[in-house]
């Protein structure tokens, strides 16, 4: 088993059953094609076994909760962290701003309600 395989059991919480996908030589590539068969067969339990295929779906179509963990990087002092790329998109945000003249004088000034009433107008 690839460590890629074990990261992603651990990133799913279920990191325990890593000896067994490594028992069977299960690769990353191998998990979308896992059925409830192959799973039963290398003795999972009923929870782990459908939490296993919810996630290998989602593993399939690249829905993963926006985040697909990378491969373990060490630390320096030997320290592991599980390091997790984002799926998210970029979109182009457009902000305007508009500052009266005088306005922050003013707002110095005045209640923050009377402010609002004259913004208001």
């Amino acid at each position: 088993m690839s460590r890629d395989v074990e990261v992603w059991l651990t990133a799913q919480d279920l990191g325990k059953y890593a000896d067994v996908f490594a028992e069977n030589e299960i690769t990353l590539g191998d998990l979308p094609e896992l059925t409830e068969d192959d799973l039963k067969e290398m003795g999972l339990p009923i929870g782990p076994r459908r939490r296993e295929l919810k996630a290998f779906a989602d593993l399939g179509t690249g829905s993963q909760t926006d985040m697909d963990p990378e491969p373990v990087l060490p630390e320096a002092g030997g320290a592991e962290s599980t390091v997790l790329k984002s799926n998210a998109e970029r979109r182009q945000l457009t902000v305007i701003f508009c500052d009266l003249v005088g306005s922050t004088a003013l707002s110095s000034r005045l209640d923050p309600e009377d402010m609002r009433e004259i913004m208001r107008h």
